[in-house]
């Protein structure tokens, strides 16, 4: 795989909390479709979380390669398939 370049994002963002490397803008967090930057998808696993059991796949910072959090895939359960697609960043 070759190397990832960076994108910086200008106004309120969210950053990499080791690298700062810009991974979203503040607008942007809580929309249903995140502009995602400077970040990798990870492979796809079955995890059981609080809320049932859930297709994810983890999220990577290109600069520094720490966990941001995860993607929801797909949702075994009807009432959770609202997640689809939808993007977890962690504190």
């Amino acid at each position: 795989m070759g190397r990832l370049h960076q994108v910086y994002l200008e106004g309120k963002i969210y950053s990499c909390l080791h690298c700062q490397s810009h991974l979203a803008l503040y607008e942007d967090i809580v929309s249903k479709v995140w502009k995602r930057v400077n970040a990798r998808v990870g492979r796809q696993e079955e995890r059981l979380m609080t809320t049932g059991m859930h297709t994810v796949a983890d999220i990577f910072c290109i600069g520094c390669g720490s966990l941001l959090g995860w993607k929801y895939v797909a949702a075994h359960e009807k009432s959770q398939k609202y997640k689809e697609g939808r993007f977890i960043l962690e504190r």
